[in-house]
């Protein structure tokens, strides 16, 4: 960049699309960058471009940075004495419970009772037989939505 100022170094970068700060990026630090956020773009830019004109931290604050870093109580790798505990595996997958054959699932939608008989074949609204209540919750409502939760059948213990 060719403005002699931060500021107006500054106000070029916000004008910038994200292509062309990952190419600015490219030219301040020398490697390319796998981010493709421009705000992240933007900060990383802008703070290299004050590091160059007022130079960076000072001394004191990295020789206090590296002060903290030795005190830390961080571990690289876990102690000698410990033991990874028991693999159990994937959990089962759990096959959602449904509706048993002669129940019948009532709503009130929309100021109508709602009633469905669960058959052994689908289930039955309105003289029509539909292979799912999501079926049913579409002919009801005119937009697809899940049929478990439109009868309010997602919660444990239901059904």
């Amino acid at each position: 960049m060719t403005s002699p100022t931060i500021a107006a170094q500054l106000t070029a970068l916000h004008g910038m699309s994200a292509a062309q700060l990952r190419t600015q990026y490219r030219e301040l630090f020398g490697e390319d960058t796998t981010s493709h956020n421009r705000d992240f773009l933007f900060k990383r830019i802008a703070w290299r471009l004050q590091e160059q004109a007022f130079g960076g931290l000072s001394q004191r604050t990295k020789d206090r940075l590296i002060a903290l870093v030795d005190e830390s109580q961080i571990r690289v790798r876990p102690p000698q004495t410990f033991h990874a505990g028991v693999e159990v595996g994937p959990l089962p997958a759990v096959a959602p419970v449904e509706p048993s054959a002669g129940k019948i699932i009532s709503r009130l939608y929309k100021g109508e009772q709602i009633d469905v008989a669960v058959l052994d074949n689908g289930f039955l609204y309105d003289g029509k037989l539909y292979a799912s209540l999501t079926a049913i919750a579409k002919a009801i409502t005119g937009s697809h939505c899940s049929g478990r939760a439109f009868f309010g059948l997602t919660g444990k213990g239901q059904v």
